[in-house]
């Protein structure tokens, strides 16, 4: 078992990483007459919910368990709200846990409703995709969408513990697999060049779940997302580097309808676009930009923008992004190939072009 800490000025909590860690009792912080309330969804519970339930108990737990429907379009106000009317029915008080049991919007809802029901109660993280055991679990983002844009009603709310079993990526659709490198890949284009050259020598064994490989990539993206958030949590600063690619990225996903492409995909696509606006502005060369194109589309990804958006339809849904400041676009771009910048109104037609660059021509 791998273990990375993430050191926030008052606290700190831990990440453990390895096999079989669902049923192991010693990576729960809970103790015998603990309240429990595991949020899971439809497709995830029928999998993993009797194992973790079981674990609890003989630890001492009380267990209850909401099941939210699955998929992005889910992730919403109503679905928050079948999380707090289960824990009033329940009783539940200051003193419950809640544990998300699931991918990224499993873990976001959570989180969100711990940090809202009576003002604030204890999460554990447990991701069950890899796109949230890289990304999403750690850091304590949490939000739910609006039809009018992705993740404009959250929180920032941390865990007290994230237990991610690396076993639980066996039972992934391979899309959902895929989905989740497009966040490792974007670490090492951020902020990690070595991290880089070592994905383009282990892609095809990630891709293929290997397990060694696996476990040190997901502890190497935790542990640069912790120091991140370390030194950022609430993203007022270099935190905002972790958004390479989303506002792209989140522009696909409104515009198509939540779900129809999963975050990864678009992100892989929204950061070919923030690629080639670095290279317009002779930041990065046409060869870095060449190897990131190459590195996700070996890891299945998409690399242009879907057939059914043209450029013009980008910068609505991106002027309304949550990264916006006063009217002014914000968008992180590459300095260098594993360096990455964060830039205030951009001019507009610069960022069209890059779109376009990337936008399937007949």
């Amino acid at each position: 078992m791998l273990t990375v800490n993430v050191e926030l000025k008052e606290r700190r909590y831990p990440i453990y990483i390895g096999e079989n860690l669902l049923k192991d009792p010693s990576v729960y912080p809970l103790k015998s007459g603990d309240k429990v309330m595991i949020v899971s969804n439809e497709t995830i519970a029928p999998l993993y919910l009797d194992t973790v339930t079981k674990t609890l108990e003989n630890i001492g737990c009380k267990v209850s368990n909401v099941l939210l429907p699955d998929g992005e379009k889910y992730k919403t106000l109503q679905s928050l709200d079948l999380i707090f009317t289960a824990l009033l029915k329940e009783n539940h008080g200051r003193d419950t846990t809640l544990i998300a049991l699931g991918g990224g919007v499993i873990g976001d809802v959570a989180g969100y409703a711990a940090a809202s029901y009576q003002r604030g109660i204890k999460f554990i993280q447990i991701p069950t995709t890899l796109l949230a055991q890289v990304d999403s679990s750690v850091g304590g983002k949490t939000a739910v969408n609006h039809p009018l844009g992705k993740n404009m009603i959250g929180a920032f709310y941390q865990p007290i513990t994230v237990i991610v079993d690396t076993l639980t990526l066996n039972s992934l659709p391979k899309r959902e697999v895929n989905a989740g490198l497009a966040e490792v890949i974007k670490y090492g284009a951020i902020l990690d060049l070595a991290f880089f050259h070592w994905l383009e020598q282990h892609i095809d064994n990630l891709v293929a779940l290997q397990q060694a490989d696996l476990q040190y990539c997901i502890s190497r993206c935790c542990q640069i997302k912790a120091d991140v958030v370390a030194r950022d949590e609430t993203e007022k600063g270099d935190r905002a580097l972790l958004n390479l690619g989303h506002t792209f990225g989140h522009a696909i996903e409104t515009h198509l309808g939540y779900g129809n492409w999963l975050h990864g995909e678009a992100v892989a696509v929204g950061m070919m676009m923030a690629a080639a606006l670095s290279e317009q502005l002779g930041n990065i060369s046409k060869a870095d930009v060449g190897r990131l194109e190459k590195l996700l589309a070996r890891a299945n990804l998409p690399t242009i923008s879907p057939d059914t958006m043209q450029p013009e339809d980008y910068l609505p849904h991106m002027m309304r992004d949550k990264k916006v400041l006063a009217g002014k676009l914000r968008l992180v771009l590459l300095k260098t190939l594993g360096q990455a910048y964060v830039t205030t109104d951009m001019d507009k037609s610069l960022v069209l072009s890059a779109i376009s660059a990337c936008t399937q021509t007949d």
